[in-house]
């Protein structure tokens, strides 16, 4: 047992997460020095502007422009890496590491873009990195993955993890909003940003993907070796349509492993699941994560995924473990080490090709109104040996137009990629047909 009586800490980035870390522990300080057996400090904070009003009564004497200094103050046993963004918080991260500090992030792009290195810095200088916050907020997963399921191998995670998205879909299912007026509100109640793409194209779901696959196979898979797609073309046709065939759409991360082929594939995209099923009923801004284990079958969390309080949760959660691991020594399992267990100590996954990746598929298309169509989609789909389960016909806004809704038995992703391409060129289909997965995933 060490004899650390007190540990100093340092937040880099006072923005919402980190005003919502200082307040919390700062509001929690006394129950958490007293579960942990030390004196806690929130030693210096690092921000751009000396002048900004913060909603978080911060000493002026403990704030600085250079989160740099942080990170290399011999005083700091903690830094919170709470920047944002890839290149300050990278330095910011590697020269604490460097200094065998531990490392509190919620930066999910910096870990998928530069998560091999962060882990090797740590490795070699004695650093420690905690990273709870970086997917799904609130939700324990990391935990979950690192520790609580540690038993499993794990051949299908899957889950809502983007608030943002899942708020959009939620609202326009409730209120039969098309999907730009929702945005618009979404832009308006601070739940997106701006430039609203890197959510609802699918990117920040994917950064998020590529960790939990780190976590659970050991294996870094870079967004441009996944399928990504987002939610703008959904329309309320849609929703209505996978209404009536029993279903609801939500953007879903989606990993799995076949440990027989030994291969990994992750993937992003609106997906129908069934109305019966647990995530289809995660609304709003909360995220939903299921995971199937060898050993336990399939557990699922669900929580608020963003927002102050929930992400500070988290990274006062690993403040916490780090604490933890300067007074008892208690170190979190590295993710190649708990990806080792998972994977029974043999090789790293390869990546699947597209034609291993199986599931049944919706195709919303729209066509020329005259006899004889349906005949050549169907036969289109033949030739590359997808079989129709479903159709459903209805009239399009387009004049002398119809709209075709067609659901398909299993097939794979590079079938259905040749079939939309291939139906593209069809005099009789005037728009190019938008696909969706549907999710009947076994527990």
């Amino acid at each position: 047992m060490s004899k650390v009586s007190s540990v100093k800490i340092g937040i880099c980035g006072l923005g919402t997460v980190g005003q919502g870390v200082w307040k919390h522990l700062e509001r929690s300080r006394t129950d958490l020095e007293s579960r942990l057996g030390v004196k806690l400090e929130l030693h210096r904070g690092a921000v751009r502007d000396l002048r900004k009003a913060r909603q978080v009564d911060i000493p002026a004497h403990k704030l600085t422009t250079d989160p740099l200094s942080i990170a290399t103050d011999p005083e700091i046993a903690i830094v919170c890496e709470l920047i944002g963004g890839t290149t300050l918080a990278r330095e910011v991260t590697l020269a604490a590491l460097k200094a065998g500090k531990i490392v509190v992030s919620a930066n999910k792009a910096l870990l998928c873009d530069y998560g091999a290195e962060i882990f090797s810095t740590a490795k070699a200088y004695g650093g420690h990195f905690y990273f709870e916050a970086s997917v799904a907020g609130g939700v324990p997963i990391i935990k979950a993955l690192r520790e609580g399921l540690v038993a499993n191998r794990f051949k299908l995670i899957y889950g809502i993890l983007n608030g943002t998205c899942n708020y959009i879909l939620t609202r326009m299912v409730q209120e039969g909003a098309s999907y730009a007026t929702v945005l618009a509100d979404a832009k308006r109640l601070g739940y997106a940003e701006a430039d609203e793409s890197l959510d609802v194209d699918g990117w920040d779901t994917a950064h998020k993907a590529s960790i939990l696959a780190f976590l659970a196979h050991g294996v870094w898979v870079r967004t441009e070796q996944m399928i990504v797609e987002g939610i703008a073309q959904i329309t309320q046709a849609d929703l209505k349509h996978a209404a009536t065939l029993g279903y609801g759409i939500k953007l879903l991360a989606v990993i799995t492993r076949d440990f027989d082929s030994n291969e990994l594939f992750v993937r992003v995209h609106p997906t129908l699941l069934p109305k019966a099923s647990v995530l289809a009923n995660v609304n709003e801004v909360f995220n939903g994560i299921a995971v199937t284990g060898d050993v336990v079958g399939t557990t699922t969390y669900i929580g608020r995924g963003a927002g102050q309080d929930a992400t500070a949760s988290a990274v006062i959660s690993d403040i916490a473990d780090a604490v933890a691991l300067l007074t008892a020594g208690k170190a979190p399992m590295l993710p190649e080490e708990a990806a080792s267990i998972h994977g029974r100590g043999g090789k790293m996954p390869s990546l699947a090709t597209l034609e291993k990746i199986k599931t049944r598929y919706y195709v919303r298309t729209t066509v020329k109104d005259e006899p004889g169509v349906l005949a050549q989609i169907a036969t289109v789909m033949a030739n590359q040996k997808v079989s129709i389960a479903s159709v459903i016909q209805t009239a399009s806004e387009r004049p002398e137009a119809a709209s075709l809704i067609l659901t398909t038995h299993e097939s794979n992703e590079k079938a259905m990629g040749q079939t939309v391409s291939e139906l593209s060129k069809l005099g009789a289909v005037l728009e190019k047909p938008f696909l969706l997965r549907i999710g009947d995933f076994a527990s």
